[in-house]
């Protein structure tokens, strides 16, 4: 019987394909786009400095970081250093509750990181970061719960646009993206090789410019 709600941690990649049609996209362009547009950012040398430092602090330590370690050590300063913050535009919001009816089923739940429109309150999903683990014993399926978020953000987004999404297991963190009932999956990018590290941040300035571009109706004349 098809259940009438879901939460985040509760999902994984098989119960989502069987309840709601999805389908794994291999290759997809839209993920290929975004990770080939990653590599013509070009870095600062203060931020590649930056990511040097975190990524061999990420090295000595993932092992055995917890999750709020892994945030404050790695996780948090990439995404300090993609800026995605733009006053009454969009925003990085974290640890808020998101929810949204996807074909009749309530998909609902708490989302460790979204970039969303608006400023004061997330309003519009763009993005999901959602279940990182330790690298030993993770429980659940992050890549399942990462999709049920950005789902959500898809029901909320009215023009029905791409939704990007990302989770991290240990050190290891994995790209999404989701349009329709397709969805697809990045190989895997090592935080602790400082040139996986660095593609990390490009892939995210990356989504910063998909974000800008989204938003350039909201600025005021």
């Amino acid at each position: 019987m098809k259940p009438t709600e879901l939460m985040f941690s509760n999902c994984t990649l098989a119960m989502l394909e069987k309840w709601l049609g999805l389908r794994l996209q291999t290759p997809y362009q839209i993920l290929e786009t975004w990770l080939d547009s990653a590599q013509k950012i070009t870095l600062s040398s203060f931020e590649k400095e930056m990511v040097a430092m975190i990524a061999n602090d990420l090295h000595k330590g993932a092992a055995h970081w917890n999750e709020t370690d892994l945030s404050m050590h790695f996780i948090g300063p990439m995404f300090s250093a993609a800026q995605f913050i733009e006053e009454y535009r969009f925003s990085l919001f974290a640890q808020r509750n998101l929810e949204a009816i996807v074909d009749d089923i309530k998909l609902f739940g708490r989302v460790d990181e979204m970039i969303a429109t608006g400023f004061r309150e997330p309003k519009i999903p763009y993005f999901a970061f959602n279940a990182y683990k330790r690298q030993t014993d993770p429980n659940g399926d992050p890549a399942g719960q990462c999709l049920a978020a950005m789902l959500a953000g898809q029901a909320l987004n009215h023009k029905k646009e791409t939704v990007y999404g990302c989770y991290v297991i240990g050190a290891t963190w994995y790209f999404m993206v989701l349009e329709g009932k397709h969805y697809a999956m990045s190989n895997s990018f090592d935080g602790r090789d400082i040139d996986k590290a660095l593609q990390i941040l490009r892939i995210l300035k990356a989504l910063k410019e998909v974000c800008m571009q989204r938003t350039a109706h909201l600025v005021q004349v």
